[in-house]
């Protein structure tokens, strides 16, 4: 048996013997445990599953284990993503900070940096948001006008992010801010990382149409954040943050694909179509359903392609943007369909009447409306497809 057949063999022995079997079931999304500085388990299995992948250091599979990873190679990273799904194990915990963050961290950071924040996020112990876009900086993101003037061993920062996802309970921001007002935009940025507790720093949620509050408004009122907290070198930020942006729209096609709340169609959405005798009727309606999980095969199997050639050190930031687009405009598209399929059942918000089930949709079919927008829009996507992937003239 070959070396990587015997850790096939380990991994699958140690995820049937440690997984429990409630962690084997679709998520939903009052069960999705995030990583940080307050963490919370709606069950004892998911605190379990949670502290075991914690211990054997698969938060990080593929991290050096200095840092608290798992120190495993592209082969056995891939071994232990096939056979956890292969059991439907569900994430141990959701960060952000390990899919978008780290990366970049563990490409451009100190080993000061990397041992002060991958460590808490490979243990589960600190949870970030992210200061990107500002109110006049969203799509044309090098507008961005929050400003960090140096002041000793210090930055101080003044100035506003939107749009910030969980801000109110991130722990950390790692943020782009102006460093030098009198340079070209994207030559006058710099990456910061930034303590949410630092006094002067004001966190307002934005209440969604959904019903949610995931997004946020945070104020910066001369913060000071220290100079070792810069990442890569001053004024070089922009390049940092296009990397982080191709890990994010990446993150977000993974994050559905690995185990986000998502109603499964047929399931959902068939039985509102269904004759006396069972069988699916509304041929417009059970062309487009079938469409629609067609597409949606078709997604996993091309993502499943693009993380092999991104395994292997192929360049995948096109691809990224592409997954990106793709999911999230396939989103909109089932909960479109799952909507008409289920008529005014599916415009229920709350009562009796209708079931928690279809209460749900309606608000996940609300939400899906922020998924075009959010991690670049469709349009920037578009932009980014045809430049750098087609070169289509600008």
């Amino acid at each position: 048996m070959s070396d990587i057949e015997t850790f096939r063999a380990e991994t699958r022995a140690w995820l049937e013997a440690n997984c429990p079997a409630s962690m084997r079931q679709p998520i939903v999304a009052d069960e999705m445990v995030w990583g940080g500085s307050q963490v919370e388990f709606k069950s004892a299995d998911q605190q379990l599953w949670f502290e075991r992948m914690r211990e054997r250091g698969w938060f990080a599979p593929g991290w050096p284990v200095e840092y608290g990873g798992g120190g495993l190679n592209r082969r056995e990273e891939r071994v232990l993503e096939e056979e956890m799904r292969r059991l439907g194990c569900r994430q141990p915990q959701y960060n952000l900070g390990l899919w978008m963050l780290a990366p970049v961290l563990l490409a451009h950071g100190t080993h000061e940096q990397k041992l002060e924040h991958l460590m808490p996020m490979a243990k589960g112990k600190r949870r970030w948001c992210q200061g990107f876009s500002e109110p006049n900086a969203g799509s044309d993101l090098a507008s961005l006008k929050t400003r960090a003037e140096i002041d000793g061993d210090d930055f101080v920062v003044n100035g506003a992010k939107i749009w910030t996802s969980y801000g109110d309970r991130g722990d950390w921001m790692y943020a782009l801010v102006r460093t030098d007002p009198a340079a070209k935009k994207q030559q006058g940025i710099s990456f910061l990382l930034i303590d949410m507790k630092s006094p002067g720093i004001t966190v307002k949620p934005i209440e969604l149409i959904s019903g949610k509050s995931s997004f946020c408004e945070v104020f910066f009122d001369n913060v000071r954040v220290p100079r070792r907290q810069l990442l890569g070198q001053l004024n070089d930020g922009w390049t940092l943050g296009k990397q982080l942006l191709q890990h994010e729209r990446a993150a977000m096609s993974k994050f559905a694909e690995g185990g986000t709340p998502s109603h499964d169609l047929l399931a959902v959405g068939a039985p509102y179509l269904r004759d006396e005798q069972g069988a699916v009727c509304e041929p417009e309606l059970r062309a487009r359903m079938a469409r629609v999980l067609m597409d949606a095969q078709a997604f996993a199997l091309t993502h499943r392609r693009v993380v092999e050639e991104a395994m292997a050190g192929m360049d995948a930031s096109g691809p990224s943007s592409i997954m990106k687009l793709v999911l999230t405009e396939q989103e909109v598209a089932k909960y479109e369909l799952l909507a008409q399929l289920m008529g005014q059942r599916g415009l229920s918000w709350e009562g009796r009447e209708f079931s928690g089930d279809e209460h749900d949709v309606c608000r996940q079919w609300l939400l899906t409306k922020t998924y075009t927008i959010s991690g670049g829009s469709s349009e920037v996507q578009l932009n980014i497809i045809a430049k750098r992937v087609l070169g289509l003239p600008g």
